[in-house]
């Protein structure tokens, strides 16, 4: 390809609208994978994607597939021990489903405050009267690769 047509693709810039293929592992293997599957769409700038994965996005153009490896705690910060909540037992059947069961590994979708989407944390320990959930992203503080396929640029 000569020079004039790569200057002639779309280039991720902010406030892109996004469709990309996109992959996010961690020491553990994939958090994340929609290759080979339906592509995702997204806003750059809307929060869709860290900060810090969105700035390895600015710049790329239509049809780029990249690879790039952050550094632990650059894609999702360092994991913070605040962010671990014990929850009754008697709050989450209040709320949620009464005869739900939790156990370690789970994760939990609970609706963020004023009804403005949801977040999720994931069972860390099942006492008789409590869960404690982790709402630290699975990938904070760990080293993360970030793999993309831009598919369009609007």
């Amino acid at each position: 390809m000569n020079d004039s047509a790569a200057a002639a693709l779309p280039t991720v810039q902010p406030g892109s609208f996004l469709t990309l293929h996109y992959r996010l592992a961690g020491p553990q293997g994939d958090v994340i994978n929609t290759f080979g599957g339906q592509p995702a769409t997204l806003t750059l700038g809307a929060s869709e994607l860290s900060p810090a994965m969105e700035q390895y996005l600015v710049g790329l153009v239509e049809g780029a597939r990249q690879v790039f490896e952050l550094a632990a705690g650059e894609a999702f910060g360092q994991r913070n021990p605040d962010m671990q909540q014990w929850v009754s037992l008697q709050l989450l059947r209040e709320f949620g489903d009464p005869d739900e069961r939790y156990e370690v590994g789970d994760v939990v979708q609970f609706p963020a405050p004023e009804g403005k989407g949801s977040f999720a944390g994931a069972v860390q320990q099942v006492r008789d009267d409590a869960v404690l959930f982790d709402f630290n992203h699975p990938l904070a503080g760990h080293p993360v690769t970030f793999e993309v396929l831009v598919i369009g640029v609007l």
